[in-house]
């Protein structure tokens, strides 16, 4: 076979140069007749496509189920309709802005749709619901439109600000993994701010437009859902009460709450990208380093038949020798495309499967990595994971480099699949002429260098011509014989001075030594790469962390130099930056809430939701088995940005009533909490219903989209069970704590009579007693 490869410019679209060259093909096939086939190894637009096709179905199932919640809430078709209408608006302003970037439609750019559905329902939903309240109290839609608009405008655009400011950090983000998740950022940034706009403008006048609620004086009569709400109301303003009556019990649980976080962000398996399931997986395969060519084309052959016969295959395409692994003869590799995953099983069975059928091929070495769409530099290795040795000798290097490589195979509850590109125990060789025997019979080295080339090499002597063709003549020894060392005394060379054939035995010997089949470099140092896998269960970060006790129970010596590669030294320089990352966007929300509320104190209560939707999103991910990722932790930013809402609804109500109508604490933060549940009922449970389609991990690709789906929807469930009560509790305290300070910075007017005036002041009488 002929293999044709086709890669696209870095600005092309694959769906495009896919279409295109499929177009050419049949051309093709007809210029070559009968006598060849075009067969399609390789299509990885199938992949593309399969994942955007379900990332749609997700998105419309994703409009569905929030446009439900909105109805089950409100009970009227024509209010559902308004803040539904926010939905498609913002999507189509946030497609005009991808398309002014330059962006495309991909797995990232999709993904922040479908979670963004969740969101710019949001602000429409807290619009609405305060108008419609105010028209259940008796109100005329109009009225009620300019009065609850002029109510909960603040309050959206601080949810607003406050959401955008999350992906600040996010749009900084440096490194391979932030150039990814910038358009990720950028994407539901322009939804979430289109929402705010709509919510501010169109939302109102729709509303406005409403038809009454009430007809003859009397309420409409509120369906099953609604009576049902009813009850869950009572029930959680007595348990509002309980909360506010045993406050020091309210706080030790938040403070639980923060050690949890901190607890379970330390224990947590860190992880990478998760690996991806695209039906394609990439077999490399090593023999030992002294074999023939025939003789790994046979145990490539085997392997061969071993995958073919799987039931989880396709098709395989083979290849012998100089693989993109490898540039030595002992290497193989194979392309396996799996059938639809409706036809076999499923990733780790498939891989288990053809490990354990190909382990029993002897003298043969196979690793298997499925092929990922999200694979991060790297050199080419045979494992997913690379670990650089370096140093200056290369004696040393080669010793400490096998001892690493030998320490990691024995720990297989860790590592799977260790090899390394150190080839240096090939058998070679070695004829030393003796040069005075040989200057005695006439023979040169170049004489005997041209002889073996002859038979040994690819000399081409003579070429046959056909009128279609023509064919190549390569000289060699009888292949029939078994060519080892021992038979090159089979070997003559002819004198030039008589034409008699010299046996090579007369002048020369020939000596069995262990070589080097090839010398890497790195950085211009030798270098031996460690390439391994993870099994099952076992995050990346383990395997890191395993690394480095390995090197310090083996006390590795200054000069000898290690450090990773690939996807792995992505990794580590990601893992250094998901603290820094999520304590900037919550450092950033706090300037943004400090400057909107004036207010030092608050924007700490606003906060104070977050460790308990930090406890749900990792101990969801726990319970699930699942890493830690960077896809997780994007999923807990998104977290931040939508828990921190309810906390906006609740304390903005309150301190209105503080500042403006002279309430105490209590009062206002129970009656905020009380006005504000059902809206905030309404946005969770509208969130989660945008992100439990991701969550629940159906479709291609949905590996890489369910730990974002899992840490959002665990998140909400139990921020929403806390923060109702945490929030109000804190934020009394956090009120006597403002009020401590203003306290303490103030000075009482009595302390300054006791000072008397100062120079140009003017006296001023005490009041009286």
């Amino acid at each position: 076979a002929l293999v044709l490869a086709v890669q696209r410019q870095p600005a092309a679209n694959t769906v495009e140069v896919v279409d295109k060259v499929k177009e050419m093909l049949p051309k093709f096939q007809e210029e070559l007749g009968l006598n060849a086939q075009i067969h399609v190894m390789l299509d990885r637009s199938a992949s593309v496509r399969e994942a955007v096709h379900d990332v749609q179905l997700t998105l419309g199932l994703t409009i569905v189920l929030v446009i439900l919640v909105i109805y089950l809430f409100l009970g009227r078709l024509a209010a559902t309709l308004i803040p539904g209408v926010a939905v498609p608006i913002s999507i189509i302003a946030t497609f005009g802005a991808m398309y002014v970037f330059g962006y495309s439609i991909d797995n990232i750019s999709l993904l922040g749709l479908t979670l963004a559905v969740g969101l710019v329902v949001d602000d429409a939903i807290v619009m609405l619901e305060n108008i419609v309240r105010h028209v259940e109290e008796g109100m005329t839609p109009f009225e009620a439109a300019l009065k609850g608009s002029g109510e909960i405008g603040f309050t959206i655009l601080s949810i607003t600000v406050s959401l955008v400011a999350v992906f600040i950090p996010v749009l900084l983000m440096g490194g391979v993994v932030g150039r990814i998740f910038n358009e990720f950022a950028v994407v539901v940034t322009i939804a979430i701010a289109a929402s705010a706009l709509i919510s501010l403008t169109l939302t109102p006048m729709l509303a406005a437009r409403l038809p009454a609620s009430h007809e003859h004086g009397h309420a409409p009569k509120k369906n099953l859902f609604e009576r049902g709400f009813d009850r869950v109301q009572a029930g959680y303003r007595v348990l509002l009460d309980l909360a506010l009556r045993f406050r020091f019990t309210v706080f030790l649980i938040f403070a639980a709450s923060v050690a949890a976080t901190v607890f379970m962000f330390a224990a947590i398996p860190k992880g990478f990208f998760p690996t991806e399931d695209i039906g394609q997986l990439s077999v490399s395969t090593e023999a030992r380093q002294d074999v023939s060519f025939p003789a790994m084309v046979e145990l490539q052959h085997q392997a061969q038949r071993i995958i073919e016969r799987s039931p989880h295959v396709a098709h395989v395409v083979s290849r012998v020798g100089s693989t993109g692994f490898s540039g030595t003869m002992n290497a193989g590799s194979f392309f396996v495309e799996l059938k639809p995953k409706d036809q076999r099983g499923e990733l780790p069975k498939v891989l288990g499967d053809l490990r354990r059928q190909l382990s029993q091929v002897p003298g043969l070495s196979v690793f298997i990595t499925p092929v990922q769409n999200l694979r991060l530099g790297g050199r080419a290795s045979k494992s997913q994971y690379q670990f650089v040795v370096q140093g200056l000798n290369k004696a040393e290097l080669d010793r400490w480099a096998v001892r690493l490589a030998d320490a990691m195979t024995r720990d297989t509850g860790v590592f799977t699949g260790v090899t390394t590109d150190l080839q240096n125990t090939a058998l070679q060789a070695t004829v030393k002429i003796d040069r005075d025997k040989a200057r005695a019979l006439g023979i040169t080295a170049d004489q005997l260098r041209s002889t073996l080339y002859t038979g040994f090499g690819s000399r081409q002597v003579s070429t046959i011509y056909e009128t279609a063709d023509s064919y190549q003549v390569i000289a060699e020894f009888d292949p029939t014989l078994n060519w080892t060392a021992d038979r090159l005394d089979l070997v003559r060379i002819r004198a030039p001075a008589n034409g008699k054939l010299i046996p090579l035995s007369a002048f020369a010997t020939v000596e069995r030594t262990a070589g080097p089949l090839s010398i890497n470099q790195l950085g211009q140092l030798p270098a031996v790469t460690i390439s391994f896998d993870t099994p099952a269960g076992v995050s990346l970060g383990d395997a890191v962390q395993r690394i480095d006790a390995i090197k310090a129970a083996e006390g590795v010596p200054t000069t000898i130099s290690t450090t990773f590669a690939g996807t792995a030294r992505v990794f580590q320089e990601a893992l250094a930056n998901q603290g820094l990352l999520l304590a900037a966007a919550v450092i950033t929300i706090y300037i943004v809430l400090g400057i909107l509320y004036e207010s030092f104190v608050h924007p700490l209560t606003i906060l104070t939701g977050l460790p308990a939707a930090a406890v749900g999103a990792l101990g969801a991910l726990e319970l699930f088995r699942l890493d830690l990722s960077v896809i997780a932790i994007i999923g807990i930013l998104m977290l931040i940005g939508i828990v921190k809402k309810n906390a906006i609804m609740m304390i903005d109500v309150a301190l209105v009533r503080q500042r403006e109508e002279g309430a105490s604490a209590f009062e206002a933060i129970r009656e905020a909490c009380l006005l504000r549940f059902r809206p905030i009922m309404m946005t969770t449970l509208a969130a989660i219903a945008g992100t439990l389609p991701i969550a629940l991990g159906a479709g291609a690709s949905s590996e890489l989209r369910q730990p974002l789906g899992i840490a959002v929807v665990g998140g909400l469930v139990v921020s929403q069970l806390l923060t109702l009560f945490i929030t109000p509790v804190l934020y009394l305290y956090m009120d006597r704590l403002q009020t401590g300070l203003k306290g303490l910075f103030r000075r009482k007017p009595r302390e300054r009579r006791k000072e008397g005036p100062r120079e140009g002041e003017t006296p001023v009488p005490a009041p009286a007693e």
